[in-house]
């Protein structure tokens, strides 16, 4: 284990940026980097592209290596917070070259994939308990999409969605699986709107699902595109190499609504990548073109994502370049300013590829592809100071429904808090694990749980959907007018009849709204859009 420590000492401005300098960190962001574990191949080794961080409801950290292990085939480990290693899984029948990483799901077990072997050899989803009991939920055939290289995720409807990288039409799929294993193919890629898909999916606060592909569009420099649950697909982005090129990084949607992501390649500096932001009207900007012209040390190659912080700023690694031709790890702001934290050292980790987590006890926690005592990877931890927070699963939902908090400190509490002060009872599990119930008057905003001396706040808005119980009369012509009744329905920003929106309504109460059928109303259903989502009535208006 090693640790580079920057105190701050009383000492000449020259000679402490000198000391930074060595070190790998600039003067202007303190932190702490500590290689907390090296990988070796008989206890895995080398991880890679993909390689997402879950962490579980006991507060440890749980990742995938696609070599070593007990066969050689990879596996599944599992590492504290300061660095305590086990490996949990080595795999074997089960599958083959686990890349993927995982995601934790609503049943507190973890989600993933394996590039190869399963019953056809072209790769598995698997679901993996705490303690390392391994449930192959599909084996891929090569017509249905092959070569998983991320983890699923976990839709809002319980269900699991994630990307081939090959197979289908033979450019990678789109696909769906249920936690029982049910599997539908949603998407084939061919080429035109992508092709190759190696990063997982999110899910956006309007219930779609965005992802990025490695190539195919119209340039063949790659795409972003979005997905529907049903499976109907968007190209927002074609790359052209001017505006990067060949992204392997998943997006994240900032806390501005917007999309952020890194491209491997292209841009306007020698082809060495940049970060990008893109609107959801498919407007794409270069926040910050990577050197690799050599005239700067940043980094070039980034493979690996944003991660969104809770100080509101981006977070993630180059793979190469640097003062030590090793990698760097970066900040960047929302804006584009650009902020190189730390110059990576082959003794303790280089050529990181996986995008960052960071843990709810504030640091961030990453994986480099090589280096460390054994030349197979570094597992490492940066702690920036950041404070303490809680992470809710999921990230929405409606009054009535169980939500999981995870977080540290929790046995000190067994009250919740939504916006605006709807107060929740809560069930403690452990120090780092409790549900809780959203309330009646819950709002979209963050949450609380309160301590006996202070309290942690949610890094991210939990968003209260809402939901349309009925309405009346149940028909009427343009002009009538029609009250709604539901729950969660305060700040609605948008009421329809048949897709037209209304132009006219009135929020009355939480549970109310009173809306006038507008010009053009289709019969079909009633929706309601707040800053939640979006919620269907159940039956049907007819406009007479």
């Amino acid at each position: 284990m090693t640790m580079h420590r920057l105190r701050n000492l009383p000492v000449l401005a020259l000679v402490m940026t000198l000391a930074l300098a060595a070190l790998g960190i600039s003067g202007a962001d303190a932190q702490t980097y500590t290689d907390l574990h090296d990988f070796d191949t008989p206890f895995l080794a080398s991880p890679q592209y993909a390689g997402i961080l879950a962490q579980g409801r006991d507060g440890n950290l749980y990742g995938t290596a696609p070599i070593g292990g007990a066969f050689g085939r990879g596996g599944v480990f599992q590492i504290t917070p300061t660095g305590g290693y086990a490996v949990i899984n080595s795999f074997n029948s089960t599958g083959v070259n686990p890349y993927s990483g995982l995601t934790l799901g609503s049943d507190g077990n973890f989600y993933g994939g394996t590039y190869n072997g399963g019953d056809f050899g072209f790769g598995t989803v698997f679901q993996i308990t705490p303690s390392g009991t391994v449930t192959v939920l599909h084996s891929f055939s090569l017509a249905e999409g092959a070569g998983p290289y991320a983890p699923p995720i976990q839709g809002t409807d319980g269900n699991f969605y994630g990307t081939t990288t090959i197979g289908g039409q033979g450019y990678g799929a789109v696909y769906k699986v249920t936690p029982a294993g049910g599997f539908t193919t949603l998407y084939m890629f061919d080429h035109t709107h992508g092709a190759a898909p190696f990063a997982p999916l999110i899910q956006a606060k309007d219930g779609n699902f965005y992802g990025t592909t490695v190539g195919g569009g119209t340039a063949g420099f790659g795409t972003a595109f979005k997905i529907t649950p049903a499976g109907v697909l968007t190209v927002l982005y074609n790359f052209d190499s001017t505006h990067g090129s060949g992204p392997y990084a998943p997006l994240v949607q900032g806390s501005d609504g917007n999309f952020y992501g890194t491209a491997r390649a292209g841009g306007s500096k020698n082809n060495g990548g940049v970060v990008f932001k893109l609107t959801a009207t498919k407007q794409l900007t270069v926040l910050y073109n990577f050197d690799a012209t050599g005239a700067t040390p940043d980094g070039v190659r980034p493979y690996a994502g944003l991660v969104q912080a809770s100080d509101g700023n981006f977070y993630s690694v180059a793979s190469a370049g640097g003062t030590n031709a090793a990698g760097t790890l970066y900040k960047i702001t929302s804006a584009g300013v650009y902020t190189t934290l730390y110059n990576f050292v082959a003794a303790t980790g280089s050529l990181p590829f996986a995008t960052l987590r960071q843990h709810t006890n504030g640091k961030l926690y990453g994986e480099a592809t090589s280096g460390g005592a054994a030349g197979h990877g570094a597992f490492f931890s940066l702690d920036l100071g950041l404070g303490p927070f809680i992470t809710l699963q999921p990230r929405s939902g409606i009054v009535g429904q169980s939500v999981a908090i995870l977080g540290q400190g929790l046995s000190q509490s067994n009250a919740v808090l939504f916006t605006p002060n709807a107060g929740a009872n809560a069930s403690t599990f452990s120090d780092t694990y409790m549900t809780t119930i959203v309330p009646t008057d819950a709002t979209t905003g963050v949450v609380k749980v309160l301590l006996n001396s202070g309290h942690l706040t949610s890094n991210q808005k939990f968003l209260v959907t809402p939901v349309v119980l009925s309405f009346s009369p149940a028909s009427g012509p343009v002009g009538a007018t029609v009250v709604i009744t539901g729950n969660s329905l305060t700040g609605a920003t948008k009421v329809t009849f048949g897709g037209v929106k209304a132009l006219i309504f009135s929020v009355d109460s939480y549970t109310q709204i009173t809306a006038t059928v507008p010009t053009g109303a289709k019969t079909g259903k009633i929706q309601v859009t707040t800053l939640g989502g979006t919620a269907s009535s159940p039956a049907t208006f007819t406009v007479n």
